[in-house]
């Protein structure tokens, strides 16, 4: 199947995830294309294909005859689309050759090159966009596509000579529980590469040190017109806790290695609110300060309206991987050799993000990330490039070749 035909089937299934949900996988749908993952990649010819009760997706390409002594690298990505936007009912649209303009996704709703620079990069290439109603979700079934097409590639050509490789498709990724219960003893693989980049070349290994927060305000709702010195309101409160923290640190404001305070959602009425924040940081240090700084702001109105009015609940989320992977550059400069094999400029830079990789590299398996040709990810304004979601399907051959060479 052709890298576009296979990627746009993908996205025609809504695999959202949820982080209201206890469950695992949050959401039985995202089941629904692992499962179909697990027959193609059987039909393929894909060997010591499983899926556990978790939704884990594995399977394996062998080594093709004299390079079974080789090592065994994998390949990962995610099946989940983010909570921020539908997946459900994706209707992409497509460009080619693309002329560097602005472009109408739909209902008059523009995706302009002065605010989004990037698409400059993309003259020339043929682009696939939404409609402006939901998301697209090549992140990450943009990766999906790419590794599914690589290894089929493979299989239709034994001539190209590879060790063994392993891939892998997880869910809840998005929502930061991706590898919760990945066993990276079955998955077994000596390095693995995660493929859920964006723009071409990216080429990752250091990520944010990341804590997700979340506040429980419990007000006093008096009728208003007898609230004096009664009434404890709730939703004043979340926002003034939103005020003591720095607007300079916010996502919109801080770039590269700058860390941030994200308020990712508000909730409820005068006599209860919620308010929850992602805290990212790429130095550890500063990471612990910035959960302390948070700690800190709660305490202080704690003391204000009475210990009782606010609760804060926090916890790591993923760490840099940056420290696990720089031990093995082998997995860095076979990467920048695979992507300039395929015509790509390797853009090695800090992920302002984490990867199910962050969490596999400290779980023993170092995993750096690839770029997949997607780009602003979670949106309306979500598309990618065909050309390079090509390139990047090409980097992951040249990776399987080289590491065998």
């Amino acid at each position: 199947m052709e890298l576009k035909d296979r990627f746009l089937k993908y996205v025609s299934f809504d695999t959202q995830s949820s982080e209201m949900s206890e469950s695992f996988p949050s959401t039985d749908k995202q089941l629904t294309l692992l499962r179909y993952l697990k027959e193609e990649l059987e039909t393929i010819g894909l060997k010591e294909v499983t899926m556990d009760e978790y939704g884990y997706v594995m399977a394996t390409l062998p080594a093709t005859p004299g390079k079974e002594g080789a090592p065994t690298i994998g390949f990962i990505s995610h099946v989940d689309t983010s909570p921020d936007m539908s997946g459900a009912n994706i209707h992409p649209r497509f460009i080619e050759n693309y002329d560097g303009r602005d472009i109408l996704l739909g209902n008059n709703i523009w995706m302009k090159v002065e605010e989004f620079p990037e698409l400059s990069f993309f003259k020339g290439h043929t682009l696939i966009h939404t409609d402006g109603t939901t998301l697209l979700g090549a992140d990450d079934k943009a990766g999906v596509a790419e590794i599914v097409t690589a290894m089929e590639w493979l299989v239709a050509h034994p001539e190209v000579a590879h060790g063994k490789i392993r891939v892998g498709f997880t869910p809840d990724e998005e929502i930061g529980r991706g590898v919760d219960f990945f066993s990276v003893e079955k998955f077994a693989a000596d390095f693995a590469y995660t493929v859920d980049g964006g723009m071409e070349g990216e080429l990752e290994y250091e990520n944010f040190n990341a804590a997700g927060a979340k506040i429980t305000v419990k007000g006093r709702n008096v009728h208003p017109g007898a609230a004096k010195n009664k009434m404890i309101n709730a939703i004043d409160i979340v926002a003034e806790l939103n005020g003591l923290l720095p607007a300079a640190e916010r996502p919109q404001h801080t770039e590269d290695y700058e860390g941030f305070f994200h308020c990712v959602g508000i909730s409820g009425t005068v006599e209860q609110a919620e308010i929850s924040y992602i805290i990212r940081d790429h130095d550890s240090d500063k990471f612990e300060h910035r959960k302390q700084l948070m700690w800190d702001v709660v305490n202080f109105l704690q003391r204000k309206y009475g210990e009782e009015v606010l609760t804060l609940s926090m916890r790591d989320q993923y760490y840099n991987m940056r420290k696990m992977v720089e031990p093995h550059p082998r997995l860095i400069e076979k990467a920048k050799k695979a992507m300039l094999e395929a015509g790509v400029k390797p853009l090695v830079k800090p992920i302002r993000g984490g990867t199910d990789g962050s969490r596999l590299s400290f779980m023993g398996l170092p995993c750096p990330n690839l770029f997949t040709g997607g780009m602003n990810f979670h949106g309306r304004y979500e598309y990618a490039s065909l050309t390079t979601m090509n390139k990047a399907m090409n980097t992951i051959i040249n990776l399987a070749r080289i590491w065998a060479e």
